[in-house]
């Protein structure tokens, strides 16, 4: 039986705000074939981590509190380690808060990339007479957004063209991640101040790919052997001393599973942007402004092909103006 998960774009992988510092990956060699991207993907992350995302008062015999809070923790913190355990998941949390017994236990928490110890004293639930610390947690991210590029001989891919975000825009780190092919069955479109999205759904239980690096430039992984590519249009790049400004056509899933072309113009080229940022693009396709209303979370990554070379990819969407937006260059993503 096949998965049938919902996602949505704007849990996970959104054309957002926010990107680091530009990181320069080396061009492809001339003449590199790439499986052009456009399509859709439901992605499945794991930060190797149980993540703090609230915090709520806990009743016990012994009284009302919430010992993480008062240790200290913060919304954002990752639960790594119980008492020099390893926790990668929410069950193995719950594991090694019933070993604790309601004794006084090391915690090692991961904050901005250090670690931090602390101590914490669980207490043990009324309701259900389970131990606990007051948190409401998470140990994996699902969302959707779009390939920029298969390598042909190699199966490498690239997608999204920014850091990987929460709600929050906080940029994420990767320990695990699945990618799995996805349908778009509904569109909410963009305004004026509100950014639309893309809602999708999961097809398979088995992932087309894995990825393996996740950077400010976007997620990056392998195709799984066998993946049919027999539609896909195979394209060559150009870098961004190529690119003008004028016509261009982007590449996107906007129902169903099928990539389409539509029309863009490029008001701006400005290959020295270091927030990656190397495009403003605007919309020109009637058809996509019609079920869209231009840029939606869920577009990030879809190509931009100008002159049938792949440069780059839809990143940003300005919130006052939905039909434009941002690309980064297609060489910051190659490499990876």
């Amino acid at each position: 039986m096949r998965k049938l998960k919902f996602l949505f774009a704007g849990l996970l992988l959104a054309v957002c705000a926010l990107s680091g510092g530009a990181v320069h990956a080396p061009a492809a060699a001339e003449g590199t074939q790439y499986y052009l991207g456009g399509m859709t993907a439901g992605f499945s992350l794991s930060a190797n981590g149980v993540e703090i995302v609230a915090f709520k008062e806990i009743c016990s015999e012994a009284g009302t509190g919430c010992p993480a809070s008062q240790a200290g923790m913060k919304t954002g913190d990752l639960i790594v380690a119980v008492d020099g355990i390893h926790t990668r998941t929410i069950s193995e949390l719950s594991d090694a808060l019933a070993r604790t017994n309601g004794e006084q236990t090391n915690f090692l928490v991961k904050r901005s990339g250090e670690h931090l110890e602390m101590a914490l004293t669980p207490l043990k639930d009324k309701k259900d007479g389970k131990y606990k610390i007051g948190i409401l947690i998470r140990d994996t991210l699902s969302g959707i957004g779009t390939i920029t590029y298969i390598e042909k001989k190699s199966g490498r891919f690239g997608a999204l063209g920014h850091a990987v975000c929460d709600e929050s825009r906080t940029s994420l780190s990767l320990a695990e991640a699945a990618v799995y092919r996805c349908s778009i069955v509904g569109v909410s479109r963009g305004e004026r101040g509100h950014a639309g999205e893309l809602r999708g759904l999961m097809l398979n239980d088995s992932p087309i790919a894995e990825a393996d690096k996740v950077c400010e430039t976007g997620l990056y992984g392998k195709f799984a052997g066998g993946y049919d590519f027999s539609n896909a249009q195979t394209v060559e790049t150009a870098p961004l001393a190529q690119a003008t400004i004028g016509k261009a056509v982007i590449y996107s899933t906007v129902d169903g599973v099928t990539p389409q072309a539509y029309d863009v113009a490029i008001a701006k080229v400005d290959a020295g942007n270091r927030s990656n940022k190397n495009f403003v693009i605007k919309v020109t396709d009637e058809d996509l402004l019609r079920e869209t209303g231009g840029i939606v979370q869920g577009m990030s990554g879809s190509p931009i092909v100008q002159n049938g070379k792949l440069i780059g990819a839809v990143t940003h969407v300005f919130l006052n103006d939905p039909t434009r937006g941002y690309g980064i260059g297609i060489e910051k993503m190659l490499g990876n």
